[in-house]
């Protein structure tokens, strides 16, 4: 009788313990990665509405403006993209373990593994009602402080097709801005021109034309990824808490359905 109280008082322990540590709130983004993510969405949108504003000559916005926008804004989303993200990704993995902390952060946090293929099996599933829980896709380490994965498995593949689209909408752009552009003497526009005739002969396009269209292409493809980025979000219950850690004070508040606290840093 008296090991069964015992036993009760343990679980009980437990029971508020866990229930303490999911209550937790910890830092989730740190002030370089917050304003590196909006002036990344400042930038995305503008270059979006002033990118379809040229090519449908929209009435309520001059040409000149429009591309005035449009320019400012490239710099704004390269500068983000190719300097402020690597360096939050440094500067967060660093502080997690030195070189090897940076490259297990890096892998992790944003190459899609084996887990990440189990935990969007599991979303899939529950969307066809074959599954009852909606898989955790924040995972974090209560030992090390840090975050094993805080990203939807969805997120990691479309950050690498981001990537790849981000470099070739610039070097497309670069074309349609000036197509005799050089820099330090170099016929950059006229070598990436080149480039794309030699890729266009097999579409029956010369090169401008397959870059109009890959551009075009590229801007509907982030419209699609925006949808999906604030979609997949709409599916935690206590969204609101995303768009405050990340907008706001990049704090977040472990008490969420899609949040696993765990003790291992090797967590599987």
């Amino acid at each position: 009788m008296t090991e069964n109280v015992k036993d009760n008082k343990t679980n009980s322990a437990k029971k508020v313990q866990a229930t303490a540590d999911e209550k937790a709130t910890v830092q989730r983004y740190n002030w370089v990665e917050r304003w590196t993510h909006t002036f990344h969405a400042i930038a995305m949108l503008v270059l979006l509405f002033t990118g379809f504003a040229i090519y449908f000559r929209w009435d309520f916005v001059t040409f000149h403006n429009a591309r005035a926008w449009h320019m400012i804004a490239v710099p704004v989303l390269i500068v983000t993209n190719w300097f402020l993200v690597p360096y939050g990704i440094f500067s967060e993995g660093y502080a997690e373990g030195g070189i090897k902390g940076v490259v297990s952060h890096f892998k992790n946090g944003y190459i899609f593994g084996k887990d990440d293929y189990l935990r969007l099996k599991g979303m899939i599933l529950n969307f066809f009602g074959k599954q009852a829980e909606y898989p955790p896709f924040t995972v974090y380490d209560k030992k090390t402080g840090h975050y094993v994965t805080k990203l939807h498995p969805m997120f990691k593949i479309l950050i690498v097709l981001e990537g790849m689209c981000i470099f070739l909408i610039f070097i497309t752009g670069i074309v349609l801005y000036k197509v005799d552009w050089s820099l330090l003497g170099l016929p950059i526009a006229e070598w990436i021109t080149w480039i794309f005739n030699w890729i266009g002969q097999w579409f029956n396009m010369n090169g401008l034309e397959l870059i109009r269209w890959v551009h075009l292409a590229l801007t509907y493809f982030f419209v699609f990824e925006l949808i999906v980025h604030v979609f997949i979000l709409e599916f935690d219950p206590k969204v609101f808490k995303y768009w405050k850690s990340i907008f706001i004070n990049g704090k977040e508040d472990l008490d969420g359905p899609v949040v696993e606290v765990v003790e291992d840093a090797h967590h599987k």
